[in-house]
């Protein structure tokens, strides 16, 4: 008896596991609504679900690694009869395709990144005589983008993601994005706009505008200043409060685009830009078009055009070939530059990646001694820009009220879900409201702060 009709797919639960970077939760966002839109119960932990969906990551091997412990989890709960059916897609799919069956010959799906807006029928197919287990993208998927409009959002009331192009034509010798993803293709400016004013009607207050590089958007159809047409067609929404920049590659940034930043109304003076390394060498070997004297110089222009700038970047330590001298070079860099927030990694040598074929691989408990000096040394930067705050009033977005009344918010240069965030007292205002608020001191990375009466 197929179970597809409308009452019985009402019946059935589905659990949705999101996994990995904002672009993949755009795309969970946007599955998430048309298993709705087709009578799917949709909500349920994976604890409760008759289904569960899991979109993973497959950048790097801890992400892999994350994905399979969910995927091992839901599979004992099948086994106890508590799951009926699992769905496996994102990333992981497109990068492991049939692996990923023959490891877990119990999944009921596994979905390329090509088939996202399939995936409610996807679904409906488990229930009725199909046998297709496999479903690939189709060919010539990375010539488009997709349509992110109506989607079902996961995290926030008040702020969202806004995706301006996927995929990547960098080819950075240690990251797996392109073959996963395609070729770099920027939206259509008409498009965003469309999303972003959705987003907006549904009460979004501030817009996280995300790429693999934000910079970028554009160059592939040979605009000029593409990402500066999208500043300008945004900040005609008013309703919008902050437009957030993220992945901005230092090649990417110009005179031009640093300009519209410092001039805007509602652009946040916070700039995300991922150098991955400082030595010169070792960025020509990550395939890099940067060099020390390139970053150190737009850093230098940044913080002179936009004096209270928040930097935040990502950088890689132990990459094939990093000497010591490297690493302290890196490192005195981070003292002398200090940056506002920063990520690090240790280097992983990826499968199909130029860099994990190159010669004197580090040892991992070097690369982790050295992520760890490093992350000690931005811990104490940190924590000194926290203390500096003490004594300011500041903008805090709030994004939620516990239960014993205290406020959790963000000023400017606190990403959602990235950074840190700011208890605040004394607060009457709801979620997805600006106040003004005086730093009082800081816990760790947070900060706190008396909300203005």
């Amino acid at each position: 008896m197929s179970m597809t009709n409308k009452s019985n797919k009402k019946a059935l639960a589905v659990g949705f596991v999101a996994l990995g970077c904002p672009k993949n939760v755009v795309d969970s966002e946007k599955m998430l609504a048309l298993i709705a839109e087709k009578g799917f119960i949709v909500g349920a932990d994976i604890d409760n679900a008759d289904i569960v969906v899991i979109n993973t990551c497959g950048f790097i091997q801890p992400a892999v690694d994350e994905a399979e412990e969910v995927i091992s989890r839901a599979l004992g709960k099948k086994r106890k009869g508590k799951i009926k059916k699992i769905v496996v897609a994102g990333c992981l799919p497109q990068r492991q395709k049939q692996q990923l069956l023959q490891k877990f010959g119990q999944i009921d799906a596994v979905v390329e990144l090509g088939q996202r807006d399939n995936i409610a029928e996807i679904i409906e197919n488990l229930f009725g005589d199909s046998q297709m287990r496999f479903y690939q993208s189709p060919v010539g998927w990375t010539d488009n983008t997709q349509d992110d409009t109506d989607r079902l959002l996961i995290n926030s009331a008040h702020w969202a993601y806004l995706r301006i192009s996927e995929g990547c034509d960098k080819f950075c010798s240690f990251c797996t994005i392109p073959a996963i993803k395609g070729k770099f293709r920027s939206k259509p400016l008409d498009n965003i706009i469309v999303e972003a004013n959705q987003l907006a009607s549904a009460g979004i207050v501030e817009l996280s505008v995300i790429a693999q590089d934000s910079a970028n958007y554009g160059k592939d159809s040979n605009q000029k200043d593409g990402l500066v047409k999208v500043i300008n067609e945004l900040e005609k929404i008013d309703s919008l409060g902050w437009i957030r920049l993220m992945y901005l590659n230092p090649s990417g940034i110009d005179e031009i685009l640093i300009e519209t930043i410092a001039k805007s109304k509602k652009v946040v003076h916070y700039i995300d830009m991922p150098i991955q390394h400082i030595n010169s060498d070792i960025l020509k070997r990550m395939y890099r078009s940067d060099t020390k004297e390139k970053i150190t110089g737009l850093i230098e222009k940044l913080r002179k055009s936009i004096p209270d700038c928040i930097l935040r970047t990502t950088v890689i330590v132990g990459f094939p070939g990093e000497t010591e001298k490297q690493f302290a070079e890196l490192l005195d860099f981070i003292k002398e530059v200090r940056f506002d927030a920063l990520g690090c990694f240790a280097y992983w040598p990826e499968q199909g990646t130029k860099a994990a074929q190159l010669p004197d691989q580090i040892p991992q408990d070097v690369k982790e001694n050295r992520r760890e000096e490093l992350m000690l040394a931005q811990q104490k930067i940190a924590f000194a820009k926290n203390k500096a705050h003490q004594g300011q009033v500041l903008e805090f977005l709030i994004d939620q009220i516990q239960p014993d009344g205290l406020a959790i918010g963000r000023f400017y240069g606190q990403a959602p879900h990235i950074d840190s965030i700011c208890a605040v007292n004394n607060c009457k205002a709801e979620p997805g409201s600006f106040i003004k608020a005086k730093v009082t001191g800081y816990q760790d990375y947070d900060l706190l702060a008396d909300a203005e009466m």
